[in-house]
């Protein structure tokens, strides 16, 4: 659209009286949605980066523990006895030295074990044995809850 100017310096009747000025705010329309999408695919993906080892764990009435922060250690023990730190399989010659340097790294020595409730309990003893062995003296035993009480075994 052009813009006509009379000889006196006024515009001509046919445009418009509005003079369009820079605009000196910030626009944050964009910003929120790219923060609303974010926000959504974190909400999506949280659940699927837990722990990845399939395990059937036993249920118990036992109640949830309390969150310290730091990102949470799993160790895992499958019912074929195969142990993994978080989602990395590790062979029994390996798996002391693996959590020596990992305690080192670390400011707590807060450790959960998931073992499934088909895997031998010598196995998971073991395990407890050299978890203790590498330095993990708070040891907690991951079960999941709505299972009975032990006044319900009976």
């Amino acid at each position: 659209m052009a813009l006509s100017i009379n000889k006196s310096g006024r515009h001509s009747r046919r445009q418009k009286s509005i003079i369009h000025k820079p605009m000196s705010e910030i626009n944050v329309t964009p910003f929120v949605d790219v923060v609303l999408v974010l926000l959504i695919i974190f909400i999506v993906a949280a659940p699927l980066l837990t722990v990845g080892v399939q395990v059937q764990l036993p249920e118990t009435a036992a109640t949830p523990l309390s969150d310290s922060g730091e990102e949470p250690l799993t160790l895992s023990i499958t019912a074929e006895g195969q142990v993994s730190i978080n989602k990395t399989e590790y062979s029994n010659n390996e798996l002391i030295p693996k959590l020596r340097s990992i305690l080192a790294e670390r400011t707590s020595d807060k450790i959960f074990l998931r073992g499934d409730k088909e895997a031998r309990y010598e196995i998971i003893m073991q395990v407890m044995g050299a978890l203790n062995n590498a330095g993990f003296r708070n040891i907690s035993l991951v079960t999941d809850g709505g299972g009975p009480t032990f006044d319900q075994l009976n």
